[in-house]
């Protein structure tokens, strides 16, 4: 090396030949270019977690659905036949078992997106990749799991008188927004989790709180009068994507004009904010 190149600063010549920090946060666009790059990586992580989930249980995958089923059965003791809320409700079974089925979706996703970076952190200090990629594998399971589940839930809504119709396709949409709005929350739970590992101790009781206000177990109009308390619950996303996949499965029951508005909102809100949230903190994760 001459004299000469030997008394430039190490600054200039990392400037001069691109060079950059090893721990230096990528821009916007280069994150999302790594991402999709690594989807198959996403993709595969998201299988194998699938697939180990329940494989120490004798069960195994059929736990997937089992959870749901059993919470939907203790509902419909409790509420249903103790409280005789079913009579409140035409078809209050197909009702009942779509709400529990659609709000563990979130749920679930929420409650793993929280422990996507501390509970990976061996992966993350051994290998260098987008971190983003931990969460959106994990809501990737659980929408795998949803799909299992929605074949168990539709055989439930035709056994309990409900037609089989074109609506039924409408489901589909309305899946891949609650998907959306999920890995939101996914993105913002992950690095808030990563700071404070705690926060994944209190999900149990704000879920559970925000099952009861989703309108999982009645029917928000027939229990509330028209006013500010039931705008805002019936605006609620859990609640919209609820009774916006009812409407699709149940001839007796019909959305809100506006959920769809809203869900397309809620979806598009919060992926967007979850993601700039998540990668603006990105160079933290697994450190210290």
């Amino acid at each position: 090396m001459s004299a000469t190149t030997s008394a430039v600063p190490a600054a200039q010549l990392a400037a001069q030949y691109g060079l950059v920090p090893s721990s230096a946060r990528p821009s916007f666009g280069a994150y999302v270019r790594a991402l999709w790059q690594r989807r198959h990586f996403i993709a595969a992580f998201a299988t194998s977690r699938a697939a180990t989930q329940y494989s120490g249980a004798r069960l195994g995958q059929l736990w997937q659905v089992l959870t749901p089923l059993m919470n939907a059965a203790v509902y419909y003791f409790i509420f249903g036949v103790l409280f005789q809320t079913r009579g409140e409700v035409e078809n209050f079974e197909a009702f009942l078992v779509t709400g529990v089925f659609v709000f563990t979706f979130t749920q679930r996703s929420v409650t793993v997106g929280a422990c996507a970076i501390s509970g990976n952190l061996g992966l993350i200090r051994a290998l260098h990749f987008p971190r983003a990629a931990l969460p959106l594998s994990l809501t990737i399971v659980e929408l795998q799991q949803l799909l299992v589940s929605m074949v168990v839930l539709s055989g439930i809504v035709l056994v309990t008188g409900e037609p089989l119709t074109g609506m039924w396709l409408l489901v589909i949409p309305v899946v891949l927004l609650q998907t959306l709005f999920n890995t939101g929350l996914d993105l913002v739970l992950a690095r808030v989790g990563a700071k404070i590992p705690d926060v994944s101790q209190l999900l149990p009781f704000v879920t559970r709180t925000w099952l009861y206000l989703s309108g999982v177990l009645y029917s928000i109009p027939d229990k509330t009068s028209p006013g500010l308390l039931r705008d805002v619950m019936m605006a609620n996303p859990a609640a919209v994507y609820i009774e916006l996949v009812r409407d699709g499965l149940m001839d007796s029951h019909t959305a809100p004009w506006f959920a769809w508005y809203l869900a397309i909102g809620w979806a598009v809100v919060a992926f967007c904010l979850g993601f700039w949230f998540f990668w603006a903190a990105e160079v933290k994760y697994g450190r210290g």
